[in-house]
């Protein structure tokens, strides 16, 4: 006899990821969407929660003086499931959410693999004010309709792919960050070389990168030299951006 599928739950954010030391006010919000599948309509690992709590306490300890508050996205299922776009429908709700508990904050959506998808997709809501897509599975070449673009003008936009990811391409996320620079100049792309999907063996400099963009895109604050750089470039420079060794240990402003 067959197991018995649970029912499944509304999408929910985890709680509060904010470092010691930090204001009660906040003037930001992360949502980071964790990876998934192609199709699922299961309900998501809690694994895939706890595997972003590293990347979110890294982010609030960066943002402790700023008001940053980070949430990790809980989805209602763990795929993507074609046109549904689940993950993506969930990434607005969430948006919503930050809104109704904080008000009028800039929210950056954050996410890897498919929660890449979901932010670039996702970045139309009005809180939405940059995205930050760490090697987002997008649809193949043959794919009948290229990936939307359009929502991500307004938006400062930084995609980062390992140049060995076997699971995502990455040439399909630099020819999304292209079509994207033609109608928003706010976008850049970094690669990281010799890199894997999971982003493992430069993670000290991915944190470090993504957390410049962070508090650059939601607090004002200046970019290290090389995001400023790539996000000036015209294609291709800008959108092949290599991530240098050590980058996050001695920024240059």
């Amino acid at each position: 006899m067959g197991q018995r599928a649970l029912p499944l739950s509304d999408p929910r954010l985890g709680r509060a990821v904010q470092a010691a030391g930090a204001t009660d006010e906040v003037s930001g919000v992360v949502l980071l969407l964790p990876d998934g599948r192609a199709d699922s309509h299961r309900r998501p690992s809690t694994l895939s929660y706890a595997a972003q709590l590293p990347f979110a306490r890294s982010l609030a300890r960066a943002g402790v003086g700023d008001g940053l508050a980070v949430h990790v996205l809980h989805y209602r299922r763990r795929g993507w499931n074609a046109d549904y776009a689940h993950p993506a429908e969930d990434a607005a709700w969430a948006a919503d959410e930050v809104q109704r508990r904080y008000g009028d904050v800039p929210v950056c959506l954050v996410g890897h693999g498919m929660g890449g998808r979901a932010a670039l997709r996702a970045a139309g809501h009005g809180a939405v004010t940059s995205v930050l897509a760490m090697a987002p599975w997008l649809p193949e070449r043959a794919a009948a309709e290229p990936e939307p673009v359009k929502q991500l003008v307004g938006r400062r936009v930084l995609i980062v792919h390992g140049t060995n990811d076997e699971r995502t391409d990455p040439e399909l996320s630099y020819r999304l960050a292209e079509r994207a620079k033609k109608s928003n100049r706010d976008t850049c792309r970094f690669e990281v070389h010799s890199d894997g999907h999971a982003l493992r063996q430069h993670r000290s400099e991915v944190v470090a990168l993504a957390a410049d963009f962070v508090r650059g895109s939601l607090f004002a604050r200046s970019y290290a030299r090389p995001v400023a750089d790539a996000l000036a470039a015209p294609p291709p420079l800008g959108l092949r951006m290599p991530l240098a060794a050590g980058f996050g240990r001695s920024l240059r402003h």
